[in-house]
């Protein structure tokens, strides 16, 4: 027989020998932070911010890149050469100038004008005086037999200058444009010529910006809208004209809403949803005499994008595939660009939440925004960080227009020419 001793010792061999189950050991429960089936957790937000970035992305994408290039690789197979010329226009044309600029603007702007008169009987110029313009006289500004001046209609603004300036033009044709440019030789003639072909409605021509301002963000990026609206043009129709100096058959007139913003977009839209094209004419060309400031951009830019969400609302027809033989450009060049600074937002986001994790994973990174500092204060005044610094700045002032004509959209808020 075993002793106690014995007894037990052999019991303790037992309970350690290779074979025998040890007692299984609970893990302590999860944090509620930590990623768990059905639960919200540190890992589900990273994931959603991930997929969030990536559907921004392709918006930015989409709207900045992949139409442009579908747009110039279309644009590209159908392109043919066009003979320019400088006779008499085919048409008649009455070019209307609606405006509250001083008198002596007014009349260099006439002058201009009138220098491509070629055949004054074919040529008429229409001064439309803005109704809320009291001190212009306009015994001074009809400085020939052909320059008339009539008074805008009440209550006044731009839409309103116009119809009364159309109501008093001839002509077969009607050439808009505004008191700061200068047409450059022939200009009228090439736009006009646009017109033989029967299907064209409306035709866009080409504004060049001052020498200084061609080098500032603003000409950079004009010179991208300028060929995509070429683009456009070729392979169907512009989605809207350039304000400066841009034509309508008098036929496809119709009177303009009061307190409509965008003119220039209104009309040539009516244009193409009545089935006929808008054309860009690239050798029709005027020259703009100013360089806005950033605030002045801003300002332009926010009247802009509100005019954008005044058509949506104004002319529904747009958003309608069935109606809007363009509807795809409309979206794309004119709608989804609306969404950019929050495409922005996302990606910032995203690449926020990248560059902290990476910082807590590779703790000798962590000082490398002193470095940045450093080396962003060593060439602070160089001619590239100025540069940068300018493109910097129009970019979020561009954001931050698109924001605002999206808060003026939702509110219904279209006197914003004193924004």
């Amino acid at each position: 027989m075993l002793t106690a001793a014995e007894a037990a010792g052999g019991h303790s061999r037992l309970l350690a020998s290779p074979g025998t189950p040890r007692a299984v050991r609970r893990a302590p429960p999860k944090s509620g932070w930590a990623k768990q089936p059905g639960r919200w957790g540190v890992g589900h937000v990273v994931t959603l911010i991930q997929w969030v970035a990536a559907l921004c992305g392709a918006g930015i994408l989409l709207v900045w890149i992949v139409y442009p290039l579908l747009m110039g690789c279309l644009a590209a197979r159908r392109c043919h050469a066009r003979k320019a010329s400088c006779g008499e226009p085919p048409l008649s044309v009455s070019i209307i100038l609606a405006t509250r600029d001083d008198t002596a603007a007014i009349r260099e702007r006439v002058a201009d004008c009138l220098a491509a008169a070629h055949d004054p009987s074919r040529y008429e110029v229409i001064v439309g005086l803005d109704a809320t313009a009291e001190s212009l006289d306009a015994d001074e500004l009809a400085v020939a037999n052909n320059v008339h001046v009539v008074r805008g209609d009440a209550p006044g603004g731009k839409a309103a200058t116009l119809n009364a300036a159309v109501r008093a033009a001839h002509h077969d044709l009607l050439l808009f444009t505004d008191s700061q440019q200068r047409f450059e030789p022939c200009a009228v003639t090439r736009l006009a010529e646009a017109f033989t072909d029967e299907s064209v409605g409306a035709a866009s021509g080409r504004l060049e910006l001052s020498e200084r301002a061609r080098r500032s963000p603003v000409g950079r990026y004009w010179s991208y809208e300028r060929w995509l609206r070429r683009c456009e043009g070729i392979v169907n129709s512009c989605v809207g004209a350039t304000g400066a100096i841009w034509a309508l058959r008098r036929s496809l007139w119709a009177p303009l809403p009061s307190s409509l913003i965008l003119d220039d977009v209104y009309a040539p839209m009516r244009v193409v949803l009545a089935g006929q094209r808008v054309v860009f004419i690239d050798d029709a060309r005027a020259t703009d005499l100013r360089h806005p400031a950033p605030q002045q951009e801003y300002r332009r830019k926010v009247r802009t994008l509100t005019g954008v969400l005044q058509l949506c609302c104004w002319l529904p027809q747009l958003l309608v595939p069935a109606r809007n033989p363009i509807w795809l450009q409309f979206v794309c060049h004119k709608l989804l660009r609306l969404l950019t600074p929050y495409w922005v937002i996302g990606l910032a986001t995203w690449a926020s939440m990248m560059i902290i994790r990476f910082a807590e994973s590779n703790p000798l990174v962590s000082g490398a925004p002193l470095f940045i500092l450093a080396a962003v204060g060593t060439v602070w005044k160089s001619k590239t960080a100025r540069i940068i610094r300018s493109g910097t700045v129009w970019f979020f002032m561009l954001q931050a227009a698109f924001v605002v004509a999206a808060v003026n959209g939702a509110r219904r808020r279209w006197d914003v020419w004193s924004t």
